[in-house]
């Protein structure tokens, strides 16, 4: 039997001893592959439509052509924006918002505003809220460089001087900045602030199909949660990225400032109860959903390609999760052996839903994986499950055998999260 021939970007050991493990073979630039990993800049260029390069039936790459409309901060934000302002345009009661204006079932990002375009929005905004805080972010970059925290406007104007010394209202695209209305009120273990990377596999947005991984983790920051308004600057406080709390004078090596998700489950039923553990799950289904929805409509569906998305999510102290970033190319490195383990066992998972059983891919392949394929991973969403599962309970509804059709604001099934 021919054997899968891969390329890969990323030197990592939990993706190339996963392709080892199964007999691929490692080909040389100039070969035919019939597996990439792939790196985004050799996305873009594979993708472009001046290389004229055409992806065949027995290939398949681990990004989308234009995964950055859910991965790029201020695409993201623009693109839920949209989505729900679409839904409101067509009367959907997923649209529902409150007296104040707040929407009641899609209200899971916070206050955001893209700079300079959204200059004037912001600081109305900001004149309504005074005594709030706010977190800047480049829009282009990861692993927490450039961000940082404001209360007060002048803050801002220093900054937009600052920037190469251009004036605000000049910035270009490439230099634009989200700034968000911070989550002041995080739920705190230890008295730390900490937040939750999930991973979640899609392999279709026309139809969505899309996986959730039970085995994410919590990053925590090393020094203990204080809203003062002199630790604005102190990243180790207000920061969770493992790449910078990792220089931290309090930074564990052995556990790497992180939780299992199994741990954060144990703890929340233990000290909040499991009725509204079982509901924070539930939302935080809910939000990785419509977060795919709300692209849906505008990702490029190559069915050569899939993406394994890494979710940043921090949750409150009301048990409210808030959606932060989606990471098209979330961390592979290894900071403990639990960590190298798990992300390991990710990529297995993950390879044996987009390339069933080992063999050479087939894109025409369009089938529910296997139970024992999908490993760690739950189905968090299928749109033609769904469905059929309306169709058949609307069915069982007409001919009286009791059921009736999922309505549009019944939420997804909380996955197992074991």
């Amino acid at each position: 039997m021919a054997r899968v021939r891969y390329m890969c970007d990323v030197d990592k050991s939990v993706l190339v001893n996963n392709f080892e493990k199964r007999g691929w073979v490692p080909c040389a630039d100039d070969e035919d592959w019939n597996f990439y990993w792939a790196s985004v800049q050799t996305v873009r260029a594979i993708f472009n439509v001046d290389t004229g390069y055409r992806l065949a039936d027995d290939q398949v790459i681990n990004h989308f052509p234009n995964h950055y409309e859910l991965t790029r901060k201020d695409l993201m934000m623009k693109n839920i924006k949209r989505y729900r302002k679409e839904l409101e345009k067509d009367n959907n009661p997923l649209a529902e918002k409150d007296e104040l204006g707040r929407y009641l079932h899609l209200d899971f990002i916070p206050v955001t505003f893209i700079l300079p375009a959204d200059y004037n929005l912001f600081v109305e905004e900001f004149r309504k809220y005074p005594s709030s805080t706010w977190i800047m972010k480049p829009t282009n970059r990861s692993q927490g460089k450039g961000i940082f925290l404001i209360n007060r406007l002048s803050q801002l104007k220093k900054w937009s001087k600052d920037s190469k010394g251009t004036p605000l209202m000049h910035v270009t695209g490439r230099d634009a900045y989200m700034i968000s209305r911070y989550i002041d009120n995080p739920l705190l273990i230890g008295g730390k602030k900490f937040d939750l990377r999930i991973y979640v596999t899609v392999t279709s947005f026309r139809p969505l199909k899309a996986y959730v991984y039970r085995h994410g983790f919590c990053r925590f920051c090393t020094v203990q949660y204080n809203a003062s308004l002199s630790e604005l600057d102190n990243v180790f406080i207000h920061l969770t990225n493992v790449a910078i709390q990792k220089h931290g004078d309090d930074y564990n090596s052995q556990h790497g400032g992180k939780w299992t998700v199994k741990n954060l489950r144990l703890y929340l039923e233990g000290t909040r109860g499991k009725e509204l553990t079982d509901k924070l799950f539930d939302d935080i289904n809910w939000l990785m959903v419509h977060s795919l929805k709300a692209v849906q409509n505008v990702i490029a569906n190559d069915r050569h390609c899939f993406e394994c998305y890494g979710y940043d999510i921090i949750i409150d102290d009301n048990l409210k999760p808030w959606l932060i970033e989606v990471n098209a190319s979330p961390s592979l490195t290894s900071t403990t052996s639990a960590d190298r383990i798990m992300k390991y066992n990710l990529i297995h998972d993950t390879l044996n839903i987009v390339v069933p059983n080992g063999e050479i891919p087939d894109v025409r392949w369009n089938k529910l994986p296997s139970k024992e394929a999908l490993g760690s991973y739950d189905i968090l969403y299928d749109e033609e499950l769904a469905q059929q599962d309306v169709v058949d309970r609307d069915l069982k509804s007409r001919t009286g055998q009791g059921g009736v059709g999922r309505g549009s604001k019944d939420k997804p099934k909380p996955t197992t999260w074991k």
